[in-house]
């Protein structure tokens, strides 16, 4: 079965949804600033434990795209 025209549409209803006030740039700024904000002020253990989650590929690391955690 082909799904190609159902997944157009709804992604079309979901951008519509959206409104025209949304602004992906924006979205991503903020999202990363809560993701920054998430991993501030950790202590030294917290940090430890959360630089072996990011060395474990369980947490993103501070690539491009990604706000520093510290």
């Amino acid at each position: 079965m082909d799904l190609t025209f159902e997944e157009a549409w709804r992604r079309a209803e979901v951008v519509a949804a959206l409104g025209p006030d949304w602004d992906p740039v924006a979205a991503l700024r903020s999202e990363n600033e809560a993701y920054a904000l998430l991993y501030s002020g950790l202590d030294a253990e917290q940090q430890r434990t959360y630089d072996r989650l990011v060395a474990a590929g369980v947490l993103p690391d501070e690539g491009p795209g990604r706000a520093a955690a510290h």
